[in-house]
């Protein structure tokens, strides 16, 4: 595992995702992330949202020269530990990100977001599909939520005996690690992790708070943190779980809506 000395870089991770004007989730949320978990965050900023508590008021993605040239600059000259990916807006944007990816020798996380906490779409209809063919190869680990499961698959989760069949679907697809996300199921909060072959549930306490706006890219950027520091991938999943848990419960009211979860919760009596 990875110590950082002093004088030395912190591991690197570089996170491919939307900015979010309101700072809970998006860029914002992954750098506050890979900060609180003691790597050095780096951004490719591929669309920017108008964004607040109350949902996602529009977005825009950058044309794709502009997203290849943050991608050649960072991994030109700075390189990377692991990467990140979230919001890709685009069909475009999806295939070049995963043709740069491709040539990437450092774990990737594939955060593979398809509508925002509020319910709004943030991937056009047709880059689905390219999130399908082209992405998800290239993916150390990808974390769908059960509408993205469904949205990539087909396969329809309504209880936890479904998310065995869920992670194979969706690890037909070519990724390396799958976690199926069930915390919208009823009950305690379990995620699926499934390589294959081997299966780890991950268990937490639900929170009485409905401040979880981020909840989807702070764990996958903890989980690319953890794997930078070079975490084998269930500790890294079962490290960036307790983070998150943990940022959930010090979730805080922002605005008249949801709120973010507290990237630095532990940090706050340090």
């Amino acid at each position: 595992m990875t110590s950082h000395q002093p004088g030395q870089a912190p591991p690197l991770v570089l996170t491919v995702a939307g900015s979010d004007s309101g700072g809970g989730a998006g860029i914002q949320a992954d750098l506050k992330t890979m900060l609180a978990n003691g790597v050095h965050g780096m951004s490719v900023i591929a669309a920017v949202t108008a964004q607040n508590s109350l949902g996602v008021q529009g977005y825009w993605e950058l044309p794709p020269e502009a997203v290849r040239a943050q991608l050649d600059s960072v991994l030109s000259d700075i390189g990377v530990d692991a990467v990140k990916t979230g919001m890709l807006a685009s069909k475009a944007l999806v295939e070049l990100v995963s043709e740069v990816l491709a040539d990437v020798s450092a774990p990737v996380v594939v955060d593979p977001v398809g509508v925002s906490k509020h319910g709004d779409s943030l991937l056009a209809g047709d880059a689905v599909d390219a999130v399908r063919t082209r992405l998800l190869p290239v993916a150390t680990v990808v974390t769908p939520n059960l509408f993205e499961v469904e949205q990539l698959t087909g396969v329809k989760v309504v209880d936890e005996s479904g998310m065995r069949a869920a992670a194979e679907a969706v690890k037909e697809l070519g990724p390396e690690w799958v976690l199926v996300k069930g915390g919208h199921l009823p009950g305690e909060p379990a995620d699926l992790l499934f390589d294959g072959t081997e299966e780890y549930r991950f268990t937490a306490e639900r929170h009485d708070n409905r401040h979880t706006h981020g909840t989807g890219c702070t764990l996958a950027s903890a989980i690319a943190s953890n794997l930078a520091k070079g975490e084998p991938v269930p500790e890294a999943v079962e490290k960036a779980k307790q983070y998150v848990t943990g940022a959930i419960a010090a979730g805080f009211p922002l605005g008249t809506g949801i709120g973010p979860v507290h990237h630095g919760w532990h940090l706050r009596h340090a």
